[in-house]
């Protein structure tokens, strides 16, 4: 097969992304996906030889309570790499749920894009927002920048994945039936269902504004010098 060393390549990154290193397991799982997308590859092209038989599990730690704009910020990044986001309140805990290399680059995306958003929310609140507002008016006021900013994240995601769908062929439904499986030995997971909110509309059209200028493939590009380790494949 003319691409057989990029498939052999791809195959010992995919299995890098098993790295018990996150730093190392997102590195190899991100440089994947950019051979495969430059190579016009998919998944289902080296699945003969790399078919999954189980699901894989990543961990992230988020607060025991989840407000709705990191609910919503789960959701748009398991969609967009096909995983599932379950969410355990007892110990504030966010398990992704995914195949292969999906599940390592969707806990790193969404960690990422969380403290990125955190970050440029408080910038807004300080150039924004005085320090003599009520309290109750300053978190509305937060909580509109975030809805806003994530909105405005998870479209792109959404956009991204049309361009450029994570998984092709007979694989989706491999990979469908995989995490179905892994979810069931979780258990019962409790569905939250979002009450509507209201929003200040400055704040959460702000929050839209900045949320179109945030990198969403940064947190699945390396920067670090194990770019060059990971080249020599």
């Amino acid at each position: 097969m003319e691409n057989s060393p990029i498939i052999e390549k791809i195959k010992k990154l995919l299995a890098l992304a098993n790295s018990s290193n996150e730093h190392e397991a997102a590195l190899a799982a991100g440089h994947a996906q950019r051979l495969l997308s430059e190579h016009n590859l998919a998944m289902a092209d080296i699945e003969a030889t790399h078919k999954p038989d189980k699901a894989d599990k990543v961990e992230t730690a988020v607060s025991k309570t989840l407000p709705k704009w990191m609910r919503h910020l789960s959701a748009g990044v398991s969609s967009a790499f096909d995983c599932q986001a379950i969410h355990h309140p007892a110990t504030g805990k966010m398990t992704f749920i995914g195949v292969g290399a999906d599940v390592q680059i969707a806990a790193y995306t969404f960690t990422y894009l969380d403290r990125t958003v955190r970050k440029l929310c408080g910038t807004y609140m300080k150039g924004h927002v005085s320090s003599t507002v009520a309290n109750r008016h300053r978190e509305l006021m937060r909580h509109s920048y975030y809805l806003g900013a994530v909105s405005t994240i998870t479209t792109r995601l959404k956009e991204q994945k049309l361009q450029t769908p994570v998984t092709t062929g007979a694989l989706v439904l491999v990979k469908e039936g995989l995490i179905r499986q892994a979810m069931n030995e979780i258990g019962k997971v409790r569905t939250m269902h979002s009450r509507r909110s209201y929003i200040n509309s400055d704040a959460y059209n702000r929050g839209q504004t900045d949320g179109g200028q945030v990198g969403i493939n940064h947190g699945i590009t390396a920067t670090s010098s194990r770019q060059a380790a990971l080249d020599s494949f």
